[in-house]
């Protein structure tokens, strides 16, 4: 399966974007901390050249608590600043306005010698589809003043919101890039659902993840579904797990013939939702680098 997505209206966003660059002083990337290479952009590096960088690990609960601990360290080591956050329930947010100070120190610290008083931080905010950029802003700001939903492809155009007298945020429709050059990035994002679920072929996509899960997170797979025989090394393959996912949770059709496409969904579905466990896709690690960005 080719795990790729770029839709018309992401050559605008990025249009726009390189449009607005020269007013903002900081770029706020948030990325899904369940996998957080590959749910960076890479045209924002170069986008954000010579502005101040905040990256926010959004959905932190969803990912493996001791994997965000080393990504956290990763992102620093590289002269980010860096917090870990959950846009939803608002983990995290009270610790973003300080570090915004932080990260524009240099910046305020010239206009104050310029005698230039209450000019506010400007913000573009950016990342790629469904990684929650405007339930961050709405849960920032402490008011609903961005579009939110649960697909991608919400936020169609640019939106101006100030937050206070100090800072000013650009909100920014999500934008991937029109190709990926590895298909495991591509595979990770499809799970995580920034990609349109139309296109994509939930079984496979499905079986894809149960051989990742089988590898890195038995344990809470095996109890989930109740299918003790995950635990057992070389025991089931993920086509069969999905099979007696099938069984377990009743998907069937007319006639008690298995609905796999069913089933996958619930699979992804849980996975998404963090019903199996919280889950980290991409392990920190140079390894891991090197692949997503070969």
């Amino acid at each position: 399966m080719n795990y790729q997505w770029y839709p018309g209206h992401m050559t605008k966003a990025k249009r726009m974007m390189q449009e607005n660059i020269s007013l903002i002083d900081l770029v706020i990337e948030l990325v899904d901390a369940r996998i957080p290479l590959s749910s960076r952009n890479p045209d924002i590096d170069e986008l954000g050249k010579n502005k101040a960088r905040l990256i926010l690990l959004n959905k932190s609960d969803l990912a493996d608590p001791g994997e965000n601990k080393r990504w956290m360290a990763y992102f620093k080591d590289r002269g980010f600043h860096v917090l870990e956050i959950n846009a939803k329930t608002g983990q995290g947010i009270r610790a973003i306005y300080p570090k915004v100070q932080e990260a524009c120190r240099e910046k305020i610290e010239r206009d104050r010698k310029r005698g230039i008083k209450n000019r506010p931080v400007r913000a573009i905010v950016v990342g790629i589809p469904n990684v929650g950029k405007s339930t961050f802003i709405n849960s920032f700001a402490g008011k609903a003043c961005a579009k939110t939903g649960n697909k991608p492809g919400v936020t169609k155009g640019k939106q101006w919101i100030r937050l206070n007298k100090d800072l000013e945020l650009l909100d920014t429709p999500g934008i991937l890039w029109p190709k990926f050059e590895s298909e495991e990035v591509g595979k990770r994002l499809a799970m995580i659902g920034s990609m349109n679920d139309e296109i994509l072929q939930k079984t496979e996509l499905a079986v894809e993840l149960l051989d990742y899960l089988m590898e890195h997170y038995k344990e809470p797979l095996s109890s989930r579904y109740q299918i003790k025989e995950i635990n057992e090394e070389g025991k089931l393959t993920a086509g069969e797990v999905l099979a007696l996912i099938c069984e377990n949770r009743r998907c069937y059709k007319k006639g008690q013939e298995p609905d796999y496409e069913k089933a996958a969904a619930l699979l992804i579905d849980d996975f998404r939702s963090g019903r199996i466990g919280p889950i980290t896709l991409e392990m920190c690690g140079q390894e891991q680098e090197d692949e997503s960005r070969k």
